[in-house]
């Protein structure tokens, strides 16, 4: 089965209807027939920018209850190559929540990413490998 990171982006879009994105990204969701990964700093974030509407955050965690979207929990070894990552995307700068996402990239050796942020473009896999971003059609 195909799996793919799933940014805060696409999922704030997917559930906020007035999001510029969201007929976008509700297409594109409806059409994607894999597993869409993330982690919690993700799912952290992305309560937070939802947070005006409790029931929208309850849709989204109803969809977590049902599986909808795999949540890779952070180990140990994720932490401090999260540091390492900070350090070389300081510049940018890059955030934890899509620091996590790379990390867990790497572990699981995954390398597609549905993301609105350009960052994407920027950041790399094992210093080197670029990420697939999916487009949202």
């Amino acid at each position: 089965m195909a799996m793919a990171l799933i940014d805060a982006g696409p999922l704030v879009a997917y559930y906020n209807a007035g999001d510029p994105w969201h007929k976008k990204v509700l297409t594109s969701f409806e059409r994607y027939r894999g597993q869409f990964v993330t982690t919690s700093p993700i799912i952290t974030e992305v309560m937070w920018l939802l947070r005006s509407n409790y029931q929208v955050q309850n849709e989204l965690l109803v969809d977590l209850s049902k599986g909808l979207y795999y949540v890779e929990s952070l180990k140990y070894d994720d932490f401090a190559r999260i540091a390492d990552l900070n350090t070389k995307y300081s510049d940018l700068p890059g955030d934890f929540a899509d620091l996590s996402l790379i990390a867990i990239a790497e572990r699981l050796n995954l390398e597609d990413v549905i993301s609105l942020d350009a960052d994407f473009n920027l950041y790399r896999r094992y210093k080197t490998h670029k990420f697939n971003r999916i487009l949202l059609h």
